[in-house]
C-alpha cells in the first residue's frame, strides 16, 4: 500500500521515485533513532540504578570494614593498657615457698607466693591475673581496673572480707561459750 499523496505528487510530476524512496529511508532512519533513544534511556537509567546500588553496597562494606578496624584498634589498645597495668603493679610471685592453688579453665594451677601475699589474695587485697601464659598477683585496685577493661584476664579475685564490717555492730555483745546450736 502506497501513500495516496505520494502517488498524486508522482503523477503530477512534482516528485520522482528516488525522492520518495529517500524520504521513506530517512523516515525509517528517524524512527529507528527515536526507538534507540527510548531504549538507551531505559538502559542508561538501569545502568545508573545498578551503578548507584553498587556504590551504596561498596560504601556499606567500607563502613563495616572501618568499624571492624576501629574495634580491633580499641581491643589492641585495651590489651596494651592491661599489659602496662600488670607489668607496673605485679607482685613478686614465685619467690615464696607457699603454694597458692587456683582453677583456670577447669585445670588446677598453682603459684608460689609468700605468706603475706597468700593472706592478701585470700582476703581480696590482691588478685591473680593471667597474661601471656603466666600468672601473677596484682593489687585489688589494679584488678578492678583490669576487670573494667576485660574480665577474662582475672583468674582469682576474692571478695574483700565485708563480714567483719557487718559484725562490728555486734562487737559489744559477747557470745557465751556454752551456747548450743
Amino acid at each position: 500500500m502506497s501513500n495516496a499523496l505520494q502517488e498524486q505528487l508522482l503523477k503530477a510530476g512534482l516528485t520522482t521515485e528516488k525522492k520518495i524512496s529517500k524520504e521513506k529511508h530517512a523516515k525509517n532512519k528517524m524512527a529507528k533513532q527515536q526507538k534507540l533513544k527510548k531504549n538507551k534511556r531505559k538502559i542508561v537509567d538501569e545502568s545508573k540504578v545498578i551503578a548507584q546500588q553498587a556504590a551504596d553496597e561498596k560504601r556499606q562494606r567500607d563502613r563495616e570494614l572501618n568499624h571492624q578496624k576501629e574495634n580491633a584498634a580499641k581491643q589492641k589498645a585495651i590489651v596494651a593498657q592491661i599489659k602496662q597495668l600488670i607489668e607496673m603493679n605485679k607482685a613478686n610471685v614465685g619467690e615464696g615457698d607457699l603454694s597458692y592453688n587456683f582453677e583456670d579453665n577447669k585445670v588446677i594451677k598453682h603459684i608460689y607466693v609468700t605468706n603475706t601475699l597468700h593472706e592478701q589474695i585470700s582476703r581480696g587485697k590482691f588478685a591473680i591475673v593471667k597474661f601471656e601464659n603466666s600468672y601473677t598477683a596484682v593489687p585489688a585496685v589494679v584488678a578492678n581496673k583490669i576487670k573494667d577493661r576485660d574480665p577474662s584476664y582475672i583468674i582469682v579475685f576474692n571478695d574483700s572480707d565485708t563480714s567483719t564490717d557487718i559484725d562490728d555492730e555486734y562487737a559489744d555483745y559477747q557470745i557465751p561459750d556454752d551456747l548450743m546450736w
